[in-house]
């Protein structure tokens, strides 16, 4: 008798959900408010799911920041979530000025967020 073992495995791995890369880039930010002490002092935390993928350079004294850095993922799936929060960095304790979430989706994506303490975040992730 003929052993199943390597059809059982064939089938096995079909049923795998393949996983894919996130790519997070081209991040910038329009019209930052701050607390009364000034300009924002800036930055993005990124993450997927629960994972924190790092966060950027922190843009000194700019409501109109960017940011040149990219963040890249390997253990991906689509309809993950992506979360990118961006803070003003202070003495002690950072202000969240907002936080964008989405599910992602293959391909190539850019989008604006309105944040909830005004101003937008502009960023492009791309799922392959």
């Amino acid at each position: 008798m003929a052993s199943c073992s390597p059809l059982l495995l064939l089938v096995l791995c079909t049923l795998t959900v393949a996983e894919a890369q996130l790519k997070v880039f081209n991040m910038r930010a329009s019209k930052l408010d701050s607390n009364i002490l000034g300009t924002p002092d800036a930055y993005v935390e990124v993450f997927c799911g629960s994972v924190s993928l790092g966060e950027t350079s922190v843009r000194r004294n700019n409501r109109n920041p960017w940011w040149e850095e990219d963040f890249t993922y390997f253990n991906t799936q689509e309809n993950d979530t992506m979360r990118l929060e961006i803070h003003d960095q202070d003495i002690g304790f950072d202000d969240l000025l907002g936080v964008c979430q989405r599910q992602i989706k293959l391909g190539t994506h850019e989008h604006e967020c309105f944040l909830e303490e005004g101003g937008s975040l502009h960023y492009t992730y791309t799922l392959s």
